[in-house]
């Protein structure tokens, strides 16, 4: 990173998708899917919108981080695709392996006005019936997805069935971003004449709210209940 753009910075740049990639290109964004998904500070990053970008720069990426153009779309995607998702796997698996080492603490932790361990306890009844839907899910959700390892941790969550899933939820939201940015840049510009590259923006508010949408109807829905 130069040091005038380091004079540059701003705290809202963090939520960015092109920050990332114009100052620290592939690196970077294996580091943003490590902390967002195994870190408790990682929640604000961008995930969904970042790969989804990232999906339309990936010649680029390839590029910067390896010096070297493979010259065929598809195998760029998969490099990094695949780079990608061992971050991910690897994100998951430490906040898997911090809730787990906390969860008997706050098993045995009395109630508090901030903790209430019934809480606890439904979450363990829900990861026993749904855990493995719950992984993969909890991919594709913003915020959720940072918290959903550490939870499954917690409630002392099967390892195997917490791997296995863990695995092909990584898997299926990275490959599902990436190629879906690629392709749907190419298919929007050759149809409509419109680069995505230059409306970066609305990548980002379209995908938060695709991404948030089934939380708020679920809220709303509860709410309705109550």
């Amino acid at each position: 990173m130069h040091y005038l753009t380091l004079l540059e910075f701003h705290w809202l740049q963090l939520l960015q998708p092109q920050w990332y990639i114009e100052n620290g290109g592939l690196w970077f964004i294996l580091f943003v899917v490590f902390a967002e998904t195994g870190l408790f500070a990682g929640f604000f990053l961008p995930g969904d919108s970042l790969l989804f970008v990232a999906g339309i720069y990936s010649e680029d990426l390839i590029r910067g981080a390896f010096h070297m153009q493979t010259g065929n779309a598809v195998i760029d995607l998969l490099i990094m695709g695949i780079a990608i998702s061992l971050a991910g796997i690897i994100g998951n698996a430490v906040g898997y392996w911090f809730g787990k080492k906390s969860g008997p603490f706050l098993f045995e932790r009395k109630d508090t006005f901030f903790y209430k361990k019934k809480y606890l306890l439904q979450a363990k009844d829900f990861y026993d019936k749904h855990g493995g839907g719950a992984i993969v899910m909890a991919r594709f959700i913003p915020i959720v997805r940072t918290f959903a390892p550490i939870v499954a941790g917690i409630v002392q969550m099967d390892a195997k069935k917490f791997s296995f899933f863990n695995i092909i939820g990584c898997v299926a939201w990275v490959f599902i971003m990436i190629f879906g940015g690629h392709y749907l840049q190419k298919i929007i510009l050759n149809e409509f004449y419109f680069d995505l590259k230059k409306h970066l923006e609305v990548i980002v508010i379209g995908i938060v709210l695709i991404s948030t949408l089934p939380v708020i109807l679920k809220m709303l829905m509860s709410n309705k209940k109550s």
